[in-house]
């Protein structure tokens, strides 16, 4: 288990943890809760020793694995399979070593370590998490140097949930995965074997993932059985009780203290008013729980247009090729609330940039009012801000006729007081930076919203605020999330991408969610490498065959395991009734690798197919 005892640690002199103590059961999952700065990394980075405890410890059982996902993968030339294979270390190395080992008992003791820890089925495991992550088989044999930094982010996740750590540590998983990763990392989560903390503002995945939460707050660490929604309903039934007893507190300190002014100077009272002074000294004050920091969103409402806002019939949006999305007739009106679903790569992006008006029309006919305002908001936009410049200089560019009171205004509207108003973008959390962007993109009152992933980096309260902001806003919304609880609560339209067509998909978010979980493979997973090449240079040939050697090698190192195997379960002693159970392991053993060698011969395929049409 993990256990925290009385750790205390400050940052400049502001201190985080004072005494704080929790104990995390063995292969539980737990979620770790509370405001924005309270210390949850901080704490992660203790866990893991990072940081050097001013009192107290953190202790778990010996040898243990503490495991999280490193900054970004580096741009390498290793294939995504490879580099989660890697992640691995023991793994990695023992079978490096089973390469030149010689002796005899030391071969024996490698090759019976590889079976404690599933070696041979360790590629059927990484193609699976890469493919719940969104890659699918070809990809998976790219370079990393292929994908951009938030694709890259996914592949250190894989490389972690592979590695599969006795502790493993997630600091908000979900921020680079759309709502199939999320999803599908939900439910990986829910059966893995060992213990899990992990930082998320995600209701769903709170809900559903975690048996436990682990609350931060006032410096100290309180562990709450159950999942995120009981937790959260236990702590305003606790708070309700506080606040009552503390006002029933302060009405009888009231009542003693006023008997004190009125016959402290009276001898006659002087008796009665003394005891009431010692009975005040000893009343241990009750402090009620600070209530949640009330978070709003303002947004400008826009005048009202005549239906429909936009519209469009036969129409075919593409990148100058084949069309990605077509025979799209679809209308949006002012008072629609739209959710995009569909895998990565289907097309959500593309239609978002189809109703932005950042792509025209290929074909058919696409009209839109001709007073329609839109704001996009999306997560490469936060990206973009000026990281010199403070939220008063960004609003100033857009508005240089208003006066500072009321571009302040504007930033208080969104959580942006006057601290944060100067603070250059470089120092602000990437909560206060998403809040900047989110105002930027409807300061001009917008008949219609598109918010792709408009959560990221949002704590609990904002994104219950962002609900209560788009539920009074009187304009359209077309959204894009992994943050269910949000689509739930927002959306009342479902228009699933698929297959290069968009159409309403008539059942419920729970029905997508579970149609998604049972492994629907009718729709491609597909992420975008970031370019590519239309024409193979010499470069790229030699790339293709050091990945078909790649595949060869692993097909021979396979092919080797197999007839190892099928050697052992030759051996008629094998099969003497007091064996049965090790025979069921040999077995289950030799299936594993069978099926490694039907992955290893598609993936030899699809690599000698590349090469051959690079070399054509």
């Amino acid at each position: 288990m993990l256990r925290i005892d009385a750790i205390t640690y400050s940052v400049e002199g502001r201190p985080l943890f004072e005494a704080a103590s929790a104990t995390i059961p063995t292969g539980h999952k737990v979620g770790l809760v509370g405001r924005n700065g309270a210390g949850k990394t901080t704490l992660f980075r203790l866990i893991r020793g990072e940081l050097a405890l001013e009192g107290g410890s953190v202790s778990l059982p010996s040898r243990a694995r503490i495991g999280g996902v490193a900054q970004e993968v580096p741009s390498s030339e290793t294939s995504l399979l490879d580099t989660v294979l890697q992640a691995d270390t023991e793994r990695s190395a023992l079978l490096a070593e089973s390469e030149t080992a010689t002796d005899p008992h030391r071969i024996a003791e490698i090759q019976a370590r590889l079976t404690d820890i599933d070696a041979w089925s360790a590629e059927g495991r990484a193609s699976s998490i890469l493919k719940g992550l969104g890659f699918d088989s070809e990809q998976q044999l790219m370079p990393c140097s292929a994908f951009s930094g938030g694709w890259r982010m996914r592949v250190a996740l894989a490389g972690v949930l592979f590695s599969q750590p006795d502790l493993l540590l997630l600091d908000e998983p979900t921020n680079y995965l759309d709502l199939e990763g999320a999803l599908w990392l939900e439910a990986y989560l829910q059966k893995y074997p060992h213990t899990v903390l992990i930082i998320s503002h995600d209701r769903g995945l709170l809900n559903r993932a975690v048996q436990g939460i682990l609350h931060l707050d006032q410096r100290k660490l309180t562990y709450w059985t159950g999942p995120y929604d009981q937790f959260a309903r236990q702590m305003a039934e606790r708070r309700a009780v506080l606040q009552a007893e503390a006002k029933k507190q302060e009405a009888r300190r009231a009542h003693l203290q006023s008997f004190v002014d009125r016959f402290k100077a009276k001898a006659s009272k002087a008796v009665q008013a003394q005891s009431r002074v010692k009975m005040l000294e000893k009343m241990t004050p009750i402090t009620a729980p600070e209530d949640a920091k009330r978070v709003v969103f303002t947004f400008p409402a826009p005048e009202e247009l005549s239906p429909p806002i936009i519209n469009m019939e036969g129409a075919a949006v593409g990148y100058g090729g084949p069309p990605i999305l077509k025979k799209l007739s679809l209308r949006i009106d002012q008072d629609d609330r739209i959710a995009l679903l569909g895998r990565n790569g289907e097309g959500k992006s593309t239609l978002s940039k189809l109703l932005a008006g950042k792509l025209p029309a290929m074909e058919g006919r696409f009209t839109r009012s001709s007073k329609l305002r839109i704001g996009y908001f999306a997560q490469h936009q936060v990206d973009e801000l000026h990281i010199d410049e403070t939220p008063l200089q960004h609003i100033q560019r857009l508005r240089p006729d208003e006066g500072q009171p009321r571009l302040r205004a504007r930033l208080a509207g969104f959580g942006l007081m006057a601290d944060q108003a100067e603070t250059v973008v470089g120092r602000l959390s990437g909560g206060q930076k998403a809040r900047l962007s989110l105002l930027l993109a409807t300061i001009d009152a917008p008949h219609l919203l598109i918010l792709d992933e408009p959560t990221n980096h949002l704590d609990m309260e904002s994104r219950e605020a962002l609900v209560e902001a788009l539920t009074e806003y009187p304009g359209a919304v077309i959204l894009v999330s992994h943050d269910m609880h949000l689509l739930s609560l927002v959306a009342d339209r479902l228009w699933l991408v698929k297959g290069g067509a968009v159409t309403p998909y008539t059942e419920d978010l729970e029905a997508y969610r579970k149609m998604l979980l049972s492994g629907d493979e009718d729709t491609k997973i597909a992420a975008k490498p970031v370019e590519k090449q239309k024409k193979a240079s010499r470069d790229d040939i030699l790339v293709l065959r050091a990945d078909l050697r790649k595949c060869e090698d692993r097909l021979a190192k396979l092919n080797e395991m197999r007839d190892k195997l099928a050697s052992k379960l030759a051996d008629p002693a094998l099969y003497e009734a007091a064996r049965i159970g090790e025979l069921e392991t040999w077995n289950r053993k030799y299936a594993e690798v069978m099926e490694g060698l039907d992955r290893a011969e598609s993936l030899w395929l699809t690599a000698q197919e590349k090469l051959d049409q690079a070399t054509g």
